[in-house]
């Protein structure tokens, strides 16, 4: 079994949001170790990009200090396998932009990636029509890669979670309000690992409640997958994770993160506080 998989079968789950580099590389990998050892089910680790065009203001000013302190696309893998060389479990997906994966050249960036011990992968500018590309090099195995290395040995435990390799690391989809009713059953039909459902339209940021149009939306993208749903853009506070993992598999909670933990004189032990209050509201028995 996958460790994306592996992950819900305990929903709902906590997925925070935090970039690499902020607000320096050292402190941003003891940020996100502290996310993943007291409360988070899966990580989105962010990849900095000079023009992150999802992201509202208090991201990009966190990428860009980020960009600032000097993170790149290299550090960045290193990062993350500091983290699985610390004891990291959880999956750990890695959302960054089309551009800076190309410049480092495709089918590396995934094969590193995947030696590294990503999960998956969040795009999200790079639209389902023209991701034949990526889809390419994530469903391909370098010769000589970690992975090739592991699956061919057959003295591994089947109850080993690894990357999902089988059938290639996923490329997560994004889903929004306004996405056509034809196209959503279209992504959510060729979808892998879960549905990003983008909650509200515009970009990333704190709201003060949650979409009343959600349940209904959740219902749609239902209609044309069995994969799990998982809801972001606009989640602030527990109750209201609480309240959309009631109708959905997930809450992603980014700007919250990155804006408490960046804040604060003591970004380790806030990371810690604020994956433990979010766990506590997410696995409380629904109603």
């Amino acid at each position: 079994m996958n460790r994306i998989d592996a992950a819900f079968k305990n929903k709902p789950i906590f997925m925070p949001y935090f970039p690499l580099g902020y607000p320096d590389l050292e402190t941003s990998i003891d940020v996100i170790e502290a996310l993943a050892k007291h409360g988070a089910d899966l990580i989105e680790v962010g990849l900095s990009f000079s023009d992150p065009l999802a992201d509202g203001s208090v991201i990009q000013k966190a990428t860009q200090v980020a960009l600032e302190k000097g993170i790149t696309v290299r550090k960045s893998l290193e990062a993350v396998k500091e983290l699985r060389r610390r004891g990291v479990e959880i999956p750990l997906v890695l959302m960054g932009y089309y551009n800076p994966m190309l410049a480092y050249g495709l089918e590396k960036f995934v094969g590193d990636a995947r030696d590294a011990g990503a999960d998956g992968f969040i795009v999200p500018d790079l639209p389902i029509e023209e991701s034949a590309e990526m889809i390419s090099a994530l469903t391909s195995y370098p010769k000589g890669s970690a992975v090739e290395a592991q699956t061919a040995d057959e003295n591994r435990p089947s109850t080993t979670l690894h990357s999902a390799h089988d059938g290639g690391l996923p490329l997560i989809q994004m889903l929004a309000p306004t996405t056509p009713g034809e196209r959503m059953e279209m992504i959510a039909r060729n979808t892998k690992g879960f549905i990003y459902l983008v909650s509200v339209t515009g970009v990333t940021g704190e709201r003060t409640s949650i979409s009343e149009g959600l349940g209904a939306l959740i219902q749609r993208v239902r209609q044309h997958t069995s994969v799990p749903v998982c809801v972001g853009f606009g989640i602030s506070t527990p109750e209201q994770a609480q309240e959309v993992c009631r109708m959905a598999d997930g809450a992603i909670v980014g700007t919250t993160c990155v804006k408490r933990i960046g804040g604060s004189e003591k970004p380790v032990e806030t990371a810690k506080q604020l994956a433990a209050e979010f766990r506590a509201a997410l696995k409380e028995p629904r109603p």
